[in-house]
């Protein structure tokens, strides 16, 4: 069974800065893109990075120019950059997986995700 697992997350002070890592394991015909969701308390989850199977990137209005999204040199590995984290920066962070089956399908997947604490 298709596996999609975060990790890197952890407790930072403001202005701190964190690596998260997403690993997809499993039988997946073709991955088209992937992205970082993250939710904190009372709020919905939220896009924060996307990144498309071509390399092209997107981002939040409240992480452009300190999050940078990208795909690892391992197959199905994708990480997040997180620099100058501010408190509203909290929560669990997300890996999604935007995949195709062999009849050109769409199959998404999620991870469990990962916990980001800024706080002083």
């Amino acid at each position: 069974q298709v596996q999609v697992v975060e990790s890197g997350g952890g407790s930072v002070q403001p202005g701190g800065s964190l690596r998260l890592s997403c690993s997809v394991s499993g039988t997946i015909f073709s991955i088209n893109g992937m992205a970082w969701y993250r939710q904190s308390p009372g709020k919905e989850r939220e896009l924060v990075a996307s990144i498309t199977g071509g390399g092209s990137t997107n981002y939040a209005d409240s992480v452009k120019g300190r999050f940078t999204i990208s795909r690892g040199s391992a197959v199905n590995t994708m990480y997040l950059q997180m620099n100058s984290l501010k408190p509203e920066d909290a929560g669990v962070y997300y890996c999604y997986v935007d995949s195709r089956g062999s009849g050109w399908e769409p199959i998404n997947y999620w991870g469990k995700g990962t916990p980001v604490t800024v706080s002083s």
